[in-house]
């Protein structure tokens, strides 16, 4: 059995390699995520040009509308909208919307005048480079590598920092809640990063929860097992496989017998209806709301008007209503302002974290030299540390790859060390 003393610094050892690795990037990744949490203030000010519009008696059909929508798309060469926002604002322009997720594109009709207020392309915005920056670097999908490295990694970090920093005594239980300023600045900047990283752990491996199912190789596990298992959504939920029924001499129905479907279901928050865009098509109406169970998602038959089927949030499984939670959280969006709050404190302390943690370390290195605690090469970790690596490596693939570079390379440096010795000692 190994001894604790080894434990413990071979768990500083790796403690250190994952800082060294992760860092810099996680200083990043917390100034990027601070600043996409106004994204929503930032929007509302730039739509607030087009949406913004005097209110008149009457108003255009929404079918009318979605024609005006699809004419401008036309003439200005930009994507035709395939689905719009039901407003429920007189003083708001109605949004049509093109493409999905980062490739959005909004045009704005004034449903009183018709006329058409703005184009808008996500992919253009500020806030949209930032989210580029927070989980693509700006160098696309080697970013989203990379990213994805730098969280698993940071998993790794905040594992061996818990148990490094945990008080050992009752006595010790002051450390979580005191920062010496007296001592010197490796003291402090020590103190501030243990504690601030004690303090933050949990909630960081929240957020890392609410972000890792973005990612490349972590996100398609995560859906893999999803599908495999059965507890994601419904066969159906998103449309795909549905059809309208076509009959001969019936006209599809207009965008407002639609509207009319989605009110009479009195749907919490922003109801969104997708347009059909060939003949087999289906309108689907579906609502983002606060709460999560007040979530529904229709498929109607453009010729009938007749629910082909109909889901709510209870009918999706476990996996995607668990990765829908923590994905909110992760946004500030799920319990409202609170969440907003919470997240921008935890992008902050992390900032924080991250720079006392460099500056600890390099106070503390001596030079030319990682600084990585030794141990001895015929100690042992255990089969719980092994299992433990496994375990985080299969759950992590990129840790896991990473991991095993980095063995190679420490075995390859050991075996190049023993035979320029071996050299040596017999020239």
């Amino acid at each position: 059995m190994i001894h604790a003393q080894s434990i413990h610094s071979w768990l500083w050892r790796w403690h250190i390699i994952a800082g060294v690795i992760s860092l810099p990037f996680i200083f990043l990744l917390s100034i990027t995520g601070a600043v996409y949490l106004f994204k929503m203030d930032y929007e509302q000010k730039t739509y607030s040009k087009f949406t913004d519009i005097p209110v008149f008696s009457s108003s255009l059909s929404y079918q009318q509308q979605y024609s005006i929508a699809k004419q401008a798309a036309l003439k200005n060469n930009v994507p035709i909208p395939n689905k719009f926002v039901v407003p429920n604002d007189p003083n708001k322009a109605t949004k049509f919307i093109a493409g999905r997720f980062s490739s959005e594109s909004y045009i704005f009709v004034d449903r009183y005048s018709g006329e058409v207020t703005g184009f808008y392309a996500r992919k253009d915005a500020l806030m949209q480079k930032v989210r580029k920056l927070h989980g693509e670097l700006l160098i696309g999908k080697s970013g989203s590598w990379i990213t994805e490295l730098i969280a698993s990694w940071l998993v790794v970090l905040i594992m061996t920092g818990l148990y490094l920093f945990f008080p050992r005594s009752i006595s010790s239980i002051k450390s979580l809640f005191t920062v010496r300023t007296k001592y010197g600045r490796r003291i402090f900047y020590r103190d501030l990063h243990a504690v601030s990283g004690f303090w933050l752990s949990m909630a960081l491996l929240l957020v890392l929860a609410g972000g890792l199912p973005w990612t490349e190789l972590f996100g398609s596990n995560y859906k893999s097992l999803r599908d495999a298992t059965g507890t994601g959504y419904p066969e159906g939920y998103n449309g795909k496989g549905l059809k309208s029924i076509e009959q001969q001499g019936v006209n599809p129905r207009t965008l407002d017998d639609v509207v009319l479907q989605a009110q009479h279901k009195k749907l919490a928050g922003i109801v969104t209806i997708s347009i059909p865009t060939k003949p087999s098509g289906i309108f689907t109406i579906s609502n983002r709301a606060k709460d999560i169970h007040q979530q529904r998602k229709i498929h109607v038959d453009q010729y009938s008007g007749k629910t082909i089927t109909e889901y709510s949030w209870d009918e999706v499984g476990i996996l995607s209503h668990g990765r829908q939670i923590v994905m909110r959280i992760h946004q500030g969006e799920l319990f409202g302002q609170a969440n907003w709050f919470f997240m921008f404190g935890i992008s902050v302390m992390t900032a924080i974290l991250s720079l006392s943690a460099l500056v600890s370390y390099c106070l503390r290195k001596p030079k030319k030299s990682l600084g990585l605690p030794k141990v001895a090469e015929d100690k042992k970790i255990g089969l719980l540390l092994w299992g433990s690596l496994v375990l985080l490596a299969v759950v992590l693939p990129m840790f896991g790859i990473s991991l095993l570079i980095i063995l190679a390379l420490s075995l390859i440096t050991r075996v190049v060390k023993k035979r320029r010795k071996l050299i040596s000692e017999t020239s």
